[in-house]
């Protein structure tokens, strides 16, 4: 098994071999790969060290399997000149998300879709994945008809420009920024470009990419992204609305029966999900489960999950984790 990581020495990538190290995945052949500016460079994976080499000549290596986090563009460039020469590439850019010949897949919810053929798999938007995580079970239990949902993102989903310039606002040192405004003691509706429609990016990928990954274009989904000054764990407040009516008590056994998902909502000590709490574990943490007083049929929900892990690279590693199991990985000897 030779596993390439590529964009090693990024955010997700650093937590991409972390993720490898911790479920064991078993690699006969780690090959770290970043831009020029780091080929020669040296990682840490398994307590070994590793010469960073370059896009051209991982590709020449021919691993079995590509993991990336390294951009839209490189990945449209060199995902299919992997792909070529019989590698299977699990893409965490969007580049490939809503290309309409390419599987999105969270492997709890959808796996069962892949087959050999899919040499470029994408993987999900981080604030997507998490809802979809506590969705789906429900979806297929009630039909949900329509999804109000509005994030409260940490300042990781941007990278490491954004995590120092929150540093330096706290130290009250000028610096390099990441955002147009501060975001030290702040809140910015602002996460990626505006789209022609008013709505950013990063909201319309939360649309598209829930209808995509539950494969019902019919559910209505509207949503509001913000950026807050937490450095790790993404929080969304979902409300969700039902063809179905629901019992709460019901809901709760159906989350909690779901494999990646726990339950954190007692109110009488207090207990539901916090970034805090989420930083550094793999699951998603549902609370504040209540009906919406409002209008029939609507449940709402508070989802925490840790945006670089689930959200990023364990969802990468599991897809990884899905194809040895089942044999979908073509030989490249």
């Amino acid at each position: 098994m030779k596993l390439a990581v590529v964009g090693v020495t990024g955010m997700v990538g650093e937590v991409m071999r972390k993720v490898l190290e911790e479920r064991n995945f078993k690699i006969t052949e780690f090959i770290p790969v970043a831009s020029e500016r780091s080929v020669g460079k040296k990682v840490t994976f398994k307590n070994q060290e590793f010469t960073i080499v370059s896009l051209a000549d991982a590709v020449a290596m021919k691993p079995d399997v590509a993991l990336f986090s390294a951009g839209g563009d490189t990945s449209l460039e060199w995902a299919p000149k992997f792909a070529q020469v019989g590698t299977t590439v699990i893409d965490n850019s969007s580049a490939w998300r809503m290309d309409h010949s390419k599987k999105l897949i969270v492997p709890e919810i959808n796996a069962n879709e892949l087959t050999k053929e899919d040499k470029i798999i994408a993987n999900p938007n981080c604030s997507t994945i998490q809802m979809v995580m506590a969705l789906a079970p429900l979806h297929e239990k009630y039909k949900i008809k329509r999804i109000v949902v509005s994030t409260y993102q940490s300042i990781s989903g941007t990278g490491v420009k954004a995590i120092q310039q929150l540093e330096n606002e706290m130290a009250g040192v000028k610096g390099e920024m990441a955002y147009h405004y501060p975001i030290h003691k702040n809140a910015i509706p602002h996460c990626d470009v505006f789209e022609e429609n008013g709505y950013t990016k990063e909201e319309m990928k939360l649309v598209r990419e829930t209808q995509k990954i539950l494969n019902d274009k019919t559910i209505a989904i509207t949503a509001t992204a913000v950026r807050i000054p937490t450095s790790g764990g993404h929080s969304e407040a979902v409300n969700v609305e039902f063809e179905n009516d629901f019992d709460v008590e019901e809901v709760r056994q159906l989350l909690n029966q779901t494999d990646g998902v726990t339950i954190q909502d007692n109110l009488d000590t207090n207990i539901y999900p916090m970034p805090l709490y989420a930083n550094g574990k793999d699951d998603v943490f549902v609370g504040r489960i209540r009906r919406d007083g409002s209008q029939p049929n609507t449940l709402n929900l508070w989802i925490v999950s840790d945006n670089l892990r689930k959200g990023a690279a364990t969802n990468t590693v599991q897809i990884a984790e899905y194809l040895v199991a089942n044999n979908l990985l073509q030989s490249t000897l």
